[in-house]
C-alpha cells in the first residue's frame, strides 16, 4: 500500500538533510527514529531479525532503539522486550550495532525502567515489586511499592551498569527514558510523587532521582558520550497531565539535569505543533532549547494522519511546511519520527527524493507484521 498522507506542498525540506553533531556523534541528517516497543526479542535477546529491522533504517540520522530494560529486577514487564544486561542480550545488541554501523548509520539504546506500568508478577522477574515513587496512583489510591532509599540507590546503579554496557558494545550514545509515566516520570508528577524526603516536594526534589541517574551514568561513560534525556508532560492514560505548569517550573526541572550531564533533550508530545505553554507559540522542544541552549529532538505524530493514542485526525502532523519553518527559525535541531518509519523504512528517502506519494501509510494494527 502506498497511499501516503504526507503533505509536502510549499516545503523546501532540504535543510532537514544537513548534518548535525553533538560531541563525537555526527548524524548525516536531522531525522531520528523514535523508540517503539515491539516485543520481538524472546528471552530479552535481540536476534538477527532485530538487527535487520534497525539496519533497514540506518539512512536516518540517528536510530533510538526500542526501550531496553536496565539492570534492575523491577525494570521490566515482558520476557520479550530486550535488556541491556546479561551476556546473551549484550551479544545480540552487539550484532544490531554492527549491522547499523555497516550501513553507515548511528544508533543509541533507550534505557528504560517501567516503574508503575509493571503488572504485579510480570516477567522477566515475577517476584520483583512494582516500584513507584510513593506507592500511589494519580487518584490517591494505593498502587505498587514506594521506593526506599536503598531501592533508589539500586535503580541508579542499575542504570549506570546498563549505560556502561551500552558504551562497551559500541553504541553511539544512549537515551534515558524519563517520560510517559514510567519510573523516572512517576517521580516528576506531584499526583504520583507524594514523598516528604529529598526525592519529593517541589520540582527540584521530584527531579532528584533523574539527576542522580544522569550523574552516575556520566561518571561511568565519561565526558563525551552523548546522553539524550526523553521527557514528556503527558502520561499513559493521562494525556492532559503536566508536571511543569510554567516555563519557570520547566527550567527548574531541566537545569539540574544539564548540570548532571545531559547532552540532548527529547521532548515527547502527542502533537508536535502545539505550544508548550500559554502565551507563546514555542513547542515543548522549543522551550527546552530556549531555556538550556542544548540541542532538542521534536516529536509527536510527525508524518501520520492520527494523533498518537487517539483516533482523531489532524492535518498539522502530516504537513512538512510548518515543521520546516520552525526548524529554520532554530526552534529545534532534530525530528523524531515513529509510526511513519515503522510503516515504511524508506519514509525519509522518499521525502528527500520527492516521492511522498509512494510512502506506505501507517495503519494501526499492522505493527506486528512490519520490519
Amino acid at each position: 500500500m502506498t497511499s501516503s498522507d504526507l503533505e509536502t506542498t510549499g516545503a523546501d525540506a532540504s535543510a532537514l538533510f544537513t548534518p548535525f553533531a553533538t560531541g563525537p556523534l555526527t548524524m548525516a541528517n536531522r531525522f531520528v527514529m523514535a523508540p517503539m516497543t515491539r516485543q520481538h526479542s524472546p528471552g530479552g535477546v535481540p536476534g538477527r531479525d532485530v538487527a535487520e529491522y534497525y539496519a533497514r533504517r540506518a539512512h536516518l540520522g540517528l536510530i533510538i532503539t526500542e526501550g531496553t530494560y536496565v539492570d534492575h529486577p523491577s525494570a521490566g514487564a515482558s520476557a520479550d522486550v530486550p535488556r541491556l544486561y546479561g551476556e546473551a542480550s549484550l551479544d545480540g545488541w552487539r550484532e544490531v550495532v554492527t549491522a547499523v554501523h555497516d550501513r553507515g548509520g548511528k544508533i543509541i539504546p533507550q534505557l528504560w525502567h517501567v516503574g508503575a506500568a509493571r503488572p504485579a508478577g510480570a516477567a522477566p522477574h515475577p517476584q520483583a515489586p512494582v516500584l513507584t515513587a510513593s506507592g500511589t496512583a494519580p487518584d490517591g489510591s494505593a498502587h505498587g511499592t514506594a521506593a526506599t532509599i536503598k531501592d533508589i540507590d539500586e535503580v541508579v546503579a542499575g542504570f549506570a551498569r546498563s549505560a556502561k554496557n551500552a558504551q562497551a558494545i559500541g553504541f553511539d550514545g544512549l537515551e534515558l527514558h524519563g517520560a510517559h509515566g514510567y519510573l523516572l516520570d512517576d517521580f516528576f508528577w506531584k499526583l504520583t510523587n507524594r514523598r516528604t524526603d529529598a526525592f519529593g516536594g517541589d520540582i527540584s526534589g521530584r527531579v532528584k532521582l533523574s539527576t542522580e541517574i544522569v550523574r552516575a551514568v556520566r561518571a561511568e561513560v565519561g565526558p563525551d558520550l552523548p546522553i539524550v534525556y526523553r521527557f514528556s508532560q503527558w502520561k499513559a492514560r493521562h494525556y492532559d497531565a503536566r508536571f511543569a505548569e510554567t516555563p519557570g517550573e520547566l527550567e527548574r526541572f531541566l537545569a539540574p539535569l544539564v548540570e548532571a550531564g545531559v547532552s540532548v533533550w527529547h521532548a515527547s508530545t502527542r502533537r508536535h505543533w502545539l505550544p508548550g505553554f500559554d502565551g507563546s507559540e514555542l513547542t515543548l522542544a522549543g522551550w527546552a532549547k530556549k531555556l538550556t541552549g542544548l540541542p532538542t529532538i521534536l516529536l509527536g505524530s510527525v508524518g501520520v494522519r492520527t494523533i498518537f493514542g487517539g483516533a482523531e485526525a489532524n492535518t498539522a502532523g502530516v504537513s512538512l511546511a510548518p515543521l520546516v519553518r520552525r526548524f529554520e527559525a532554530g526552534e529545534f535541531d532534530l525530528i523524531g519520527v515513529g509510526r511513519a518509519v515503522l510503516s515504511d523504512p524508506e519514509w525519509m528517502v522518499k521525502v528527500r527524493d520527492g516521492r511522498a506519494d509512494e510512502i506506505r501509510r501507517y495503519e494501526k494494527g499492522h505493527e506486528a507484521t512490519l520490519y
